[in-house]
């Protein structure tokens, strides 16, 4: 079984701002509530014209090019997101066409904010398998398109952008073991209920705002810091290591004070865990995918260094990755 690892990186987001005084003006809120309940000061925003896969295209282009291959190179295109550009085609195979790939097998994953890390765990079985040689893996998101601008508990929280990394056979930045899990039981706590075929869109369902994402957020904060702590823990013990073994977490992004609370649970210090949330908010599945690129881009990770991708989201999903760089 040959190695899979990380052959390119890339990231996009969009150029406006959305800063919290920006948002003060649309809800009763403030940058001081803001920040200090999650960090976030301000988050990216994409125009009405632009889709989500327009973010993927762009991210996707840059981790080809850093790769060092063309799109015809790419043999599969995975695209995690829960922002489709509409329920069908999959937005991969829209990226497809718009970057030319046009030897790859696509479709989309929906594992909301565990999106990239699932989606690498796929990739990297493909890799392993012999079955492809360039799995271009995608997390991107225009969470704007679906956060409510009258709910303040919500819009303050989320933004817009792409991730994106090429996974084939490599000596380096090999993907080294994964966790996995699911606990459907609180998929109530983050969704959109309308849309779907439970409940198709009416005129009820728009007036009532239902096609917005909803979430109870003090008890995706109690389970959130407790299923990524157990993801990270299983994935390092997977890989044979300890705590001691990990440079860095690179966590989903989601609030602050979750990052913080799964630094204490594992006994880590604050120095070790990777934060753009200030800058971007959540993301969702971009979140991650975006963290990592910085994380690399930023030299926050030096070769033969142990890293861990950890996430949670809405299903309830949570996943976690060991990368050796």
């Amino acid at each position: 079984m040959q190695k899979a690892g990380i052959l390119g990186l890339g990231c996009y987001l969009p150029p406006k701002k959305l800063t919290n005084s920006d948002l003060a003006k649309i809800v009763e809120t403030s940058d001081e509530w803001i920040a200090s309940r999650t960090g976030i000061r301000e988050r990216r925003i994409a125009s009405k014209e632009v889709a989500t896969s327009d973010l993927g295209v762009e991210a996707a282009r840059l981790a080809i090019k850093d790769a060092g291959l063309s799109s015809e190179d790419i043999d599969l295109i995975i695209t995690a997101t829960i922002t489709p550009d509409m329920a069908f085609p999959a937005t991969s195979c829209i990226i497809q066409d718009k970057i030319g790939a046009k030897n790859a097998a696509c479709f989309d994953i929906n594992a909301a904010c565990s999106g990239f890390v699932y989606t690498i765990v796929i990739a990297q079985q493909f890799v392993n398998s012999g079955l492809y040689d360039h799995v271009l893996v995608i997390g991107a998101e225009k969470l704007t398109s679906i956060v409510d601008w009258k709910d303040r508990s919500t819009c303050v929280l989320f933004g817009d952008g792409a991730g994106a990394c090429v996974v084939g056979k490599s000596e380096d930045r090999v993907i080294v073991s994964s966790f996995m899990g699911a606990d459907g039981s609180g998929g109530h706590l983050l969704s959109v209920p309308a849309g779907g075929s439970r409940l198709p869109a009416t005129e009820d369902t728009v007036k009532d705002r239902l096609h917005f994402l909803k979430m109870g957020g003090n008890e995706v904060f109690k389970i959130a810091v407790r299923i990524m702590v157990e993801a990270a823990t299983n994935a390092i013990k997977n890989a044979g290591l300890g705590l001691d073994d990990i440079s860095l977490f690179i966590p989903h992004q989601a609030n602050m004070r979750i990052l913080l609370a799964v630094a204490k649970r594992l006994g880590v210090s604050q120095d070790k865990i990777f934060m753009n949330i200030e800058k971007y908010g959540n993301m969702s599945a971009a979140s991650t995918a975006v963290a990592l690129v910085e994380a690399a881009q930023e030299n926050k990770i030096k070769k033969g260094e142990h890293v861990v991708l950890v996430a949670f989201g809405g299903g309830l999903t949570y996943g976690a990755s060991v990368i050796k760089w």
